[in-house]
């Protein structure tokens, strides 16, 4: 949504739009499945924010990354997907508060992880401390069936080859509302972006749901407005669109 993965950062109408608006007092949060240190490497070109809803609403963080909201997955799902994890049958990440790692690392998450523009994750084992999200290196369908016994975890896709595990009990509309909560927002104040399956709950909550023009048809069809994509100037014409530039 936000950087270019054919240039390696944010384009430079989208930095100097959301500078725009911040100083006309407008807040901007990065609502992500990403982790924060995920965010920290990434080339946002001196883009900052006032929030971040990441791991798809799982973790909740302020402007100073001090936690406002978080909910791990329950341990009957994170056992199942430990087993998972452990037989290292497929690629899965696991995702705590402060760390990420992978079972074994293959071509298949080599090449998904350059399309995102983000280092392929360590190696490690379980460390025993609570699990926030598991990412799945495999196509929607085949998490599913691998996922089948899980009870209270949502499987959301944000790649053709590559799945998030999240607990029900968040998501990012659920991070949004914590965020309203925190900062003193109303719902219709709130326009969100996004491109992926995991936006569709944040787009039809915000009072203005926006899909980047790369969108699949499933986010189109729910968003309010359809704008183009990131190296189209996408952000910067929705916000023009709405007459907030």
């Amino acid at each position: 949504t936000l950087i270019s993965h054919e240039t390696g950062g944010v384009p430079e109408s989208t930095r100097l739009a959301l500078e725009k608006i911040r100083k006309k007092g407008v807040r901007v949060f990065a609502c992500t499945g990403r982790h924060i240190l995920e965010l920290k490497a990434l080339p946002l070109n001196g883009v900052t924010f006032d929030g971040y809803v990441t791991l798809t609403g799982q973790i909740c963080l302020d402007g100073q990354e001090n936690l406002i909201y978080e909910v791990p997955i329950e341990k009957a799902d994170t056992d199942r997907m430990l087993d998972i994890f452990r037989k290292c049958g497929t690629p899965v990440v696991i995702v705590e508060k402060d760390r990420m790692y992978i079972n074994y690392v293959n071509s298949h998450v080599r090449r998904v992880q350059k399309a995102i523009s983000s280092p392929v994750p360590d190696v490690g084992t379980h460390s025993g401390n609570p699990v926030y999200q598991f990412v799945i290196y495999a196509r929607k369908e085949e998490a599913l069936k691998i996922t089948e016994d899980l009870k209270d975890c949502v499987i959301t896709s944000w790649n053709p080859e590559a799945v998030d595990v999240t607990s029900k009990k968040a998501g990012k509309a659920e991070g949004i509302r914590r965020m309203m909560e925190k900062y003193g927002i109303r719902q219709d104040e709130i326009m969100a972006f996004g491109d992926g399956e995991n936006d569709i709950d944040m787009i039809e909550f915000a009072g203005i749901g926006v899909a980047m023009g790369n969108a699949g048809e499933r986010v189109k069809h729910c968003a309010d407005y359809v704008t183009d994509d990131v190296d189209s100037d996408g952000i910067r014409k929705a916000l023009e669109h709405f007459g907030m530039l």
